[in-house]
């Protein structure tokens, strides 16, 4: 699921600038795509045999919406790393706003329990901010398999697509992805996006279990399943948007 969106016309950088990229050849691509991920970094996907030579010219063509996407996730995620320890977590895909307590204790280990609905506390050394993050990010993994799992065992049985495993992971540069297994793994980030785009996610890794590559026949597949996809699919290209600075901390 790569960046295709318009370049920004800005005009203020020379001409040879590049923000740094990483090159990667995949079996199932079939076409070159651009993507920026919720850290920042760009990486270039090309088919396998696909001739390098030509990949300046074309990344000199996208240059400015580079830059500009690249300058908008470093923003946002300089600003969201001011607040350490989140107050609060927003999981749009279950409209849900759970809030976050600190409770200062003498415990060996900091401790995390749901003391109210949508009430989280710590309890123990909370001056340590990477703690206190580690042990969120762990109750998101588990948040995932609990909410996650089951929306998509029931999507698979509307939509026909039976898959084989689930898995819950954070990873840093993919929302999900499925194994020629039909095993689908999916990223606990995704519980911060809005329902559709989560959808949409679901509906496309299901789509893979059939397709194990983004052929045409794939698509049709996917618009099959899912007609009103393509709007949908646009929004998920920026939607590192909805990822907390924390979360990468």
């Amino acid at each position: 699921m790569g960046s295709h969106e318009p370049g920004f016309q800005s005009g203020s950088m020379p001409l040879a600038a590049l923000p740094p990229y990483s090159i990667r050849q995949s079996s199932r691509a079939r076409r070159v795509s651009l993507k920026v991920h919720l850290n920042g970094r760009v990486e270039v996907v090309v088919p396998l045999g696909f001739n390098q030579e030509q990949l300046p010219a074309l990344l000199q063509s996208r240059r400015e919406w580079l830059w500009q996407m690249v300058g908008q996730i470093q923003a946002t995620m300089a600003e969201d790393h001011c607040e350490a320890r989140p107050g609060q977590i927003q999981l749009r895909s279950r409209q849900q706003t759970w809030l976050v307590l600190y409770q200062e204790a003498k415990l060996e280990q900091i401790k995390l329990s749901q003391i109210q609905p949508l009430t989280l506390a710590l309890r123990g050394n909370i001056h340590s901010p990477g703690d206190c993050r580690d042990l969120l990010r762990q109750w998101l993994g588990r948040k995932a398999r609990a909410e996650l799992a089951p929306w998509l065992r029931q999507l698979s049985f509307e939509l026909n697509l039976p898959f084989r495993r689930i898995s819950i992971r954070g990873q840093k540069t993919r929302w999900a992805s499925c194994s020629s297994q039909k095993d689908i793994s999916l990223n606990y980030k995704l519980l911060f996006l809005p329902t559709d785009l989560v959808h949409y996610v679901f509906v496309h890794e299901l789509c893979h279990t059939i397709h194990m590559n983004h052929s045409p026949g794939f698509w049709q597949l996917v618009a099959e399943k899912y007609p009103a996809y393509g709007p949908v699919r646009a929004q998920l290209r920026e939607g590192w948007r909805y990822i907390p600075g924390w979360i990468e901390g």
